[in-house]
């Protein structure tokens, strides 16, 4: 009897292991179904398999994370993402290396949410319950890195804010049509540590992403560094809010030659726009246009290069300070149907120097006929929940 209970024992314990091992097969693919009980999951290793973040969870990003070339990483609606404190090669970010794909689509009423471990946010919740909206610095942020074309010293780079012993960091290439997936309905917030030597991570930093990518429908909010920073590439991105940022709002390199379409700049550390030129062989230029802009206490407008390629058009300033300028007129600069605010005293040269005033119409606050459909960020956005958005007027 003792025998029989022993075998029976046995099988018993066989058959359980059988079906875990199953299961652990069946699921090398996808991290989340492996913690399908779990609501706060850590992810410590780069993303080399397909993988899905499920709505209604919350994902700890413990180091800088990568998702590999060949890989996708799908973040359903709802989705919470959190950094882990560091700096230096500590630092958390989400890269989506060269070759790999985000699928970041949240919904008006589910966006995807970026923030700090230390924010108590949680799913279903818009705007954070412990953390003010200039705190920042907390974690890294999100690179997405193509192989769209770039004007640089060589046909790929490293991007800025991740280390050069990461390879993952590289960007750049010769397909213009690139596509790295799609970011939508998106807040990515306190984000911009420092890996070392005053070279912080932007919010949303796009390298050599090409025009296959799909941006839209997203926020940057208290970031250290700039809040999206384009490296080349022919990506656009449309309904975009940029506050707080600690340094650039809005910041181009390398040529990018893409479109920015629909946005709102809120308060910036440095400037509103930095706008560089090309810095290599091939020369491109890109098109900024539907914007309000509320410059409160940045220390400029729009920073130019003498080679800068840009077209900015529909685009209101409003709430500027003395000692603020949009300082230089470049040849490849063009610009109709600009509109600000004058302070009461000076004029609009004083502000728009080198001959740029000529685009610029002086305005009462609230009677601009140009600048950003704020209509676009209701409901999903924290800068619209905020109230932030209240003084945006078209």
């Amino acid at each position: 009897m003792k025998r029989d209970l022993r075998l029976i024992a046995f099988l018993f314990s066989a058959l359980l292991l059988g079906f875990t091992a199953c299961d652990k097969d069946d699921d090398d693919d996808n991290d989340d179904n492996n913690n399908t009980n779990q609501t706060e999951i850590i992810v410590s290793q780069n993303i080399s398999a397909n993988t899905t973040w499920t709505t209604g969870k919350v994902y700890i990003l413990s180091s800088r994370i990568s998702v590999l070339s060949g890989v996708t990483l799908t973040i359903q609606p709802g989705v919470i993402v959190k950094g882990e404190a560091g700096t230096g090669a500590n630092a958390t970010a989400l890269i989506i290396a060269r070759g790999g794909m985000i699928m970041a689509e949240g919904t008006e009423t589910q966006p995807i949410i970026f923030t700090s471990i230390a924010d108590e946010i949680k799913p279903g919740q818009i705007a954070s319950p412990n953390l003010d909206p200039d705190l920042n610095g907390l974690w890294g942020g999100i690179l997405v890195l193509g192989t769209a074309p770039i004007s640089a010293d060589a046909e790929s780079v490293q991007i800025e804010g991740i280390p050069p012993s990461d390879q993952n960091g590289l960007y750049g290439g010769t397909d213009p049509q690139s596509n790295s997936g799609v970011i939508r309905y998106v807040s990515i917030r306190h984000g911009g540590a420092n890996i070392g030597e005053g070279n912080e991570i932007n919010g949303l930093t796009l390298g050599g992403v090409g025009s296959g990518t799909i941006i839209e429908n997203v926020e940057i909010i208290a970031n250290q560094d700039d809040g999206i920073e384009w490296f080349g590439g022919t990506v656009n991105v449309k309904n975009a809010i940029v506050w707080n940022a600690g340094d650039d709002a809005i910041d181009t390199d390398q040529s990018w030659a893409g479109t920015l379409d629909n946005f709102i700049v809120i308060n910036p550390g440095d400037e509103c726009f930095e706008l560089d030129g090309p810095e290599g062989t091939m020369e491109a230029g890109h098109i900024i246009k539907n914007g309000s802009v509320k410059a409160d206490d940045a220390d400029g407008l729009v920073d130019l290069d003498d080679n800068s390629i840009v077209e900015m058009m529909n685009i209101y300033f409003f709430n500027i300070k003395e000692g603020q300028d949009f300082d230089l007129n470049p040849a490849g600069l063009t610009a109709t149907a600009l509109q600000a605010v004058i302070p009461t005293g000076f004029t609009v040269a004083d502000f728009f120097t080198e001959g740029s005033d000529a685009y610029v119409t002086a305005v009462n606050a609230g009677s601009n006929t140009v600048g950003a459909d704020k209509t676009k960020f209701q409901n999903w956005s924290w800068a619209a929940v905020s109230g932030a958005l209240d003084e945006v007027t078209k």
